[in-house]
């Protein structure tokens, strides 16, 4: 019998490439999206390379909507092995140039979403004694990056949430990671890059020199040095198919040395300087 993934977030990106390579790995896959309207390009995609998928819709901040998808999808395959918390949303501002309003969407859908369908699926992995939940989280969970305030907010407690779950979900049977990729090319990223989700020209003056730059940093850095989707969904299948997957998955060597910065220098200082200059 094939084992059943549930994947959020899969009408474009790492999503959809999840989905679709999952499928190849003998997944049975459940392809979630929160606007059934955009899986033309998934469905084009699986056609293409001859794998079935099954495709639902699931608003990750909507409570009806997840309870009503988890609840049809264990109806119709009995079980949940697998599920991948890819759904997501950038937001590109600093703390004064986020509305509250923006700042909850933000931990709505890159927080609240996972700590949602990770709940609504959780019981069922217990009682079956089985299960694994990864989810896609972003070098900005790791590190703090200018003008991604609420968004790495967001991150950061999506990686203490996974960190915390999953010495107690081993116990139960239930295997958790975490992938964090660095820059990625994906429509999701441009999308952010390109507008600056309506930042440029709000706020106090003094930050519209500091986020020109640090967006003129920031492309040359996905220009240079990012990774495809397709990338970054191999990882997904490595943690999701391991015998015994890592709780973390940093995507790249170039990210997993950004990172070092940070861990290995407990005063921070190191990591200030170099964040700081992406505003020059």
């Amino acid at each position: 019998m094939a084992p059943i993934a549930l994947v959020t977030g899969t009408s474009t990106g790492i999503g959809l490439s999840t989905a679709v390579l999952l499928a190849h790995q003998g997944f049975e896959v459940v392809a979630t999206l929160r606007d059934n309207t955009r899986a033309e390009a998934l469905q084009a995609r699986a056609a293409a390379e001859g794998v079935r998928l099954h495709v639902r819709t699931l608003d990750v901040s909507s409570d009806a909507s997840v309870q009503g998808c988890i609840r049809d999808v264990l109806q119709a395959h009995g079980r949940i092995d697998l599920l991948v918390n890819n759904a997501g949303a950038g937001y590109l501002g600093t703390m004064e140039q986020t509305s509250e309003g923006a700042l909850r969407r933000t931990m709505e859908v890159n927080f609240f979403g996972v700590w949602r369908v990770t709940q609504a699926v959780f019981a069922a992995m217990r009682e079956q004694g089985s299960g694994r939940i990864i989810s896609v989280s972003s070098i900005g969970g790791l590190v703090g990056q200018p003008f991604n305030d609420a968004y790495c907010a967001a991150k950061f407690a999506v990686e203490g949430f996974m960190e915390a779950l999953a010495p107690v979900a081993a116990r139960l049977g239930i295997h958790v990671s975490l992938v964090e990729p660095g820059p990625v090319h994906t429509e999701f990223v441009n999308n952010v890059l390109a507008t600056g989700n309506g930042t440029q020209g709000s706020g106090p003056e003094v930050y519209r020199n500091l986020l020109a730059a640090y967006m003129q940093q920031s492309s040359k850095l996905y220009a240079g040095g990012s990774q495809s989707a397709d990338d970054v969904a191999k990882i997904i299948i490595e943690a999701a198919t391991a015998q015994a997957p890592h709780l973390r998955y940093i995507t790249s060597d170039a990210m997993r040395a950004f990172f070092a910065l940070k861990a290995q220098d407990a005063t921070g200082d190191a990591l200030l300087q170099q964040m700081g200059k992406r505003l020059t």
